[in-house]
């Protein structure tokens, strides 16, 4: 390691003890108004940039549908959804996983394949998107955090490059090097494969979502954050090396629009949005570090000691002052057992950027592709270049191990850490309120049904035997909208799978599922002969326990599977193999909340569960490397509670003035046929739930789905109406971005309905669709 490396690390050192020791004159010291709490904006912004920030904040949040270009492949539907987590601008579960592609060809050379070398998990028209034929490299990659990444551009080149040493020429072990992007030195991304914010932004923007944009005008460049920021600041005239640092980055950022054949005009992001969007990346703070403590203090004196120091530098000097980022921005080869095969730029499979570990205790799970469940386990995984400091770590006394993690979740967002999505200390909502109990608890059942919302919304390990094969890594992965417990998004459809020979459905070997997620670096496999795809979109589990209480004499009461009345409509229920009717599920086919549990404990999350008596759905067994039954009773019991207890969607009466016309045009034109306003339960209870529970053919134009035991590939259980405004997309398979596409959708037993919906005049369809955001 050069003399100039150890000397700015020392600086760094001395000042960051907050920082324990008083700089000298001549030590550059951190800078200032650079800390906020995880989310923030930059104490420094001008009310400008702050107006930008929340501008682009509502970009990071806003979901795109496929009238607005999303597609026509995609991997989720908005920013935040890899960016959320424990706030927006974070990182994300492991449910938010994706797949790098690419084709590795006998002479060593590297070319992506997929989508710029991402494989899209979903697609417009339903069917899942073949991974490319040359494809013979995959890689997981887990979403990083955007904490402080303006201040990050910021850094010069050259303080960058003053610590690499690529032919490690004193022999530390040590050997990193820069990654170049157009000419510059990349700071962004797994490998450093990026310079400039907008380019990081614009590319996933398009290769995840298929949203095209066009580069930045000179215009907007010359606003951006960074720039300006720096403009009058104090110093700016020494440090003018570090501002056309970031002016020359920002420059160098992507200069081709993107663009796609979706039907949707390009750019589908307009160039305001952009701006807005690269404004809220550069100003979002970096996390403030918690005031050193005697426990941190000799965790850092371990973290030194041990050598982690050596790559995680404490600290890089930028033009405001030094920046405690822990990293060095360089790529360093972390062995073997971490190559995962892609090549960006200049950057092999094994090497990987230095992570700053600013804000990491609130960053998991660990390592590029999200394998490590916690910050110890992390380390163990490295190798190397870091196979060092490994070895020393694991040779430290538990003591001083947990002395070295207390340390790291010092430097930022410790407070704000939580298990899932939900903050730590987050209450229970009101009775009948969104995601509340739906009746009063007392104190005991009021605990069970708290500790029921924290087992929903938490964040299930590998170690706790997630996978191998899953779609979410937690209940409210796929269930959030708009609380836990809700619906999902466009991009949390789980796909059936099925073949169709001779008119006739067969079931795949390995069953109607197509996870989305596998083994690390690893796509889920598909039977071969599959070649049918359906899209299953998330339903909303609110009020659940109510439906299940509705006697069942009540649901038989409108079955008429031959149509007896000759009113075109012929619902009939869906009877298990034992006898017991299906009340939940796109097709009816799950009979009890205990059981719904079960199923997706199992089916969504690839956990195995403990034998109940009774109980027929769930795996007990797989194939990971976990010990079987990975979930035992308890957990199972808590969360059937927590759901059996949760409020239905209360009511919103956005405009009560046309509920009585709307309420009586629903009747009118026949949705209440299958749609059934409500049902008392056993004890007497209102359930308003706009459903029959039964299932019914109200496909159109030839459309069909996944067989699943009686119900057939026509067949759907009626969805319930409640909550409506807040569970789109709309169908079975989320085809529908509003309740009037849904309408003109419906065919078969439906058809008569809609007809009579298209038939109305304007101001009737208005007071309809109003009733129905009511609900």
């Amino acid at each position: 390691m050069t003399t100039m490396t150890k000397l700015t690390r020392g600086l760094a050192g001395c000042a960051l003890v907050l920082l324990g020791c008083s700089p000298t004159p001549e030590t550059p010291k951190v800078a200032d108004n650079i800390f906020g709490d995880l989310g923030d904006v930059v104490p420094f912004a001008t009310p400008a940039q702050r107006e930008s920030f929340e501008r682009g904040r509502q970009v990071v949040l806003r979901r795109f549908t496929p009238e607005d270009g999303l597609g026509p492949s995609f991997n989720v539907v908005s920013c935040v959804n890899c960016h959320e987590k424990p706030v927006v601008g974070g990182g994300a579960g492991r449910y938010r996983n994706f797949l790098l592609v690419g084709q590795t060809l006998p002479d060593g050379s590297f070319v992506n394949t997929g989508i710029n070398g991402v494989q899209p998990h979903f697609t417009l028209d339903g069917v899942r998107r073949p991974t490319d034929a040359a494809t013979n490299t995959f890689a997981t990659r887990n979403p990083v955090p955007f904490f402080g990444v303006g201040l990050l551009a910021e850094i010069p080149d050259e303080v960058i490059l003053r610590n690499a040493d690529p032919d490690d020429a004193d022999g530390d072990g040590i050997s990193g090097r820069p990654n170049y992007d157009r000419g510059f030195v990349g700071r962004f991304g797994r490998k450093s494969q990026t310079v400039s914010i907008e380019g990081f932004i614009r590319g996933p923007v398009f290769n995840h979502m298929g949203i095209t944009s066009n580069p930045l005008s000179e215009e907007a460049k010359a606003r951006l954050p960074v720039p300006s920021a720096l403009d009058g600041l104090p110093g700016a005239t020494q440090s003018a090396d570090g501002l056309r640092t970031v002016r020359q980055a920002q420059a160098a950022a992507p200069d081709e629009p993107t663009v796609d054949d979706d039907g949707v005009p390009d750019p589908e992001m307009s160039e305001q949005e952009l701006f807005d969007l690269v404004s809220f990346s550069m100003l979002t703070a970096a996390p403030r570090p918690d005031a050193p403590t005697a426990e941190s203090e000799a965790g850092r004196a371990l973290f030194t000691q041990v050598g982690c120091d050596a790559c995680h530098i404490p600290a890089l000097e930028g033009p405001r002052g030094l920046i405690p980022l822990y990293s060095d921005l360089l790529l360093h080869d972390m062995g073997p057992a971490l190559d995962d095969g892609i090549v960006m730029k200049l950057a092999s499979g094994s090497e990987f950027r230095t992570q700053p570990l600013w804000g990491i205790t609130a960053a998991g799970p660990y390592l590029h592709d999200g394998r490590a469940d916690d910050l110890d386990e992390a380390i163990r995984l490295h190798g190397g270049e870091a196979q060092r400091s490994r070895d020393d770590y694991v040779a430290l006394s538990l003591e001083d191990q947990a002395r070295v993690i207390h340390f790291l979740e010092s430097l930022g967002g410790r407070a704000q850490r939580s298990d899932g999505m939900l903050p730590p200390d987050a209450p229970v909502p009101a009775t009948g309120d969104w995601g509340g109990p739906a009746v009063a608890l007392g104190a005991e059942e009021l605990e069970r049904f708290r500790q029921g919302q924290h087992l929903f919304d938490r964040d299930f390990g590998l170690r706790e035997g997630v996978g191998p094969h899953f779609n979410g890594d937690s209940c409210r992965a796929c269930h959030f909208d708009p609380v836990p417990g809700g619906a999902g998004g466009l991009d949390l459809d789980v796909t059936r799978q099925g073949i169709f020979a001779d008119g006739a459905f067969i079931y795949p070997t390995p069953g109607t599922m197509a996870h989305r997620h596998g083994a690390v670096d690893a796509r889920p496999p598909l039977d071969p002969r599959s070649n049918f795809f359906e899209r299953r979109q998330t339903p909303s589990l609110l009020g659940l326990g109510l439906i299940e209480r509705i006697p069942e004499a009540l649901i038989l009461a409108n079955e008429d599977p031959d149509d007896a009345d000759g009113d075109g409509i012929r619902g009939r229920v869906h009877r298990l193999p034992d006898g017991r009717l299906g009340r939940f599920g796109w097709k009816a086919n799950v009979p009890s909340v205990h059981e719904f549990v079960r199923d997706a404990l199992s089916n969504e999350l690839g956990l195995t569960l403990v034998d109940e008596p009774g109980r027929t759905f769930g795996t007990a067994r797989d194939d990971d490397a976990v010990a079987d039954p990975e979930v035992g009773r308890p957990t199972i019991e808590t969360l059937a509670f927590y759901l059996s207890m949760l409020a239905p969607p209360p009511r919103t009466g956005a405009r009560p003035e046309l509920d009585d016309t709307g309420l009586a045009l629903f009747h009118e034109v026949g949705c209440a046929k299958c749609h059934v306003p409500s049902f008392p339960t056993t004890d007497g209870r209102d359930v308003r739930l706009y459903s029959d529970l039964l299932l019914h053919d109200v496909m159109r134009d030839g459309r069909r789905g996944v067989e699943d035991g009686q119900a057939n590939v026509n067949e759907l259980r009626t969805p319930p109406l409640w909550g409506l405004a807040h569970s789109a997309p709309y169908l079975h398979d989320g085809t529908a971005s509003t309740v009037a596409g849904a309408i003109t959708l419906h065919g078969g037993e439906a058809d008569s309905s809609r007809r009579a919906y298209e038939a109305l005049s304007a101001p009737e369809r208005d007071a309809l669709l109003a009733f129905l955001q009511t609900l």
